[in-house]
């Protein structure tokens, strides 16, 4: 997690909207992340990820007062907020950082907002102080049941779902395949449900088509059109393909990442 100076996107940035950073050089890869929050008189903005990769991996070892190349944004369709009524707010692992200025924004707008929060273990489970903050009601889940209740997130959604009256809203971030059957669940009790995908992106434009998913049986681009998109009519299946399609070069690509950082210590 890092707060980065960037006083022209702190400026506009809203809830549920992303950037793309860039650390080093015009070539190095691009990093799409989700706004988890602004302090517009700082002028900076909080960003918080998991390094899975070479780039995440290079982001993560910054220190206080460090640089990266540039930062573009905010991108993307901002959540549209506005007094629904009662809003089940579902976060899923690093998913809760995404999910936090949206929750507080729902609160704002009048809602009464239900978290639930998951993570595999314990030691993942982030910003819980935060959310209890701004919920009305607060969940925990773990995967392994070290803390809170052992579950997945999909088992107290779907308690609530049940509940009379029914709430009138669920937004869902984290993995692909807990806003998948978070989406099944809330699909059964006809609760409308927004998810904000994470795909394949480079260009955050809509130039590229990298970020393409299928949504409602047609095409659409998350950086342009999204992040965020009706979970009911998004084809999880086809997304989480797509997803894994350089699953194998990510791998390597950190792993040549760890020796070299080895070798330069063993060297140095």
């Amino acid at each position: 997690m890092a707060d980065i100076e960037a006083p022209l996107v702190a400026a506009a940035a809203k809830p549920g909207q992303f950037v793309i950073v860039c650390l080093s050089t015009a070539y190095s890869e691009r990093i799409p992340l989700t706004i988890a929050g602004v302090d517009a008189k700082k002028g900076t903005i909080r960003l918080v990820w998991q390094a899975v990769g070479k780039s995440t991996a290079e982001l993560a070892e910054l220190r206080v007062g460090d640089k990266v190349e540039n930062i573009l944004g905010p991108l993307g369709k901002p959540t549209h907020i506005e007094k629904f009524g009662t809003v089940v707010c579902v976060g899923g692992g690093i998913g809760n950082a995404p999910l936090l200025p949206i929750a507080t924004a729902m609160k704002k707008a009048g809602n009464k907002v239900i978290s639930i929060l998951g993570a595999r273990m314990k030691e993942l489970l982030i910003l819980e102080e935060e959310f209890k903050t701004i919920s009305d009601e607060l969940i925990v889940v773990t995967d392994d049941g070290s803390y809170g209740k052992k579950a997945l997130v999909t088992e107290p959604l779907e308690e609530i779902c049940k509940r009379t009256p029914k709430p009138n809203l669920t937004v869902a971030i984290g993995p692909a395949i807990m806003m998948k059957f978070c989406s099944e669940v809330t699909k059964k009790f006809d609760v409308p449900t927004v998810v904000s995908l994470n795909t394949i992106m480079i260009d955050g434009t809509g130039m590229c088509g990298g970020c393409r998913v299928e949504v409602g049986g047609q095409t659409k681009f998350v950086c342009v059109d999204g992040p965020e998109f009706d979970g009911h009519k998004v084809n999880f299946d086809l997304m989480m393909k797509r997803m894994n399609a350089y699953k194998k070069q990510e791998a390597q690509a950190l792993e040549e990442y760890k020796k070299h950082k080895c070798k330069i210590g063993l060297d140095g």
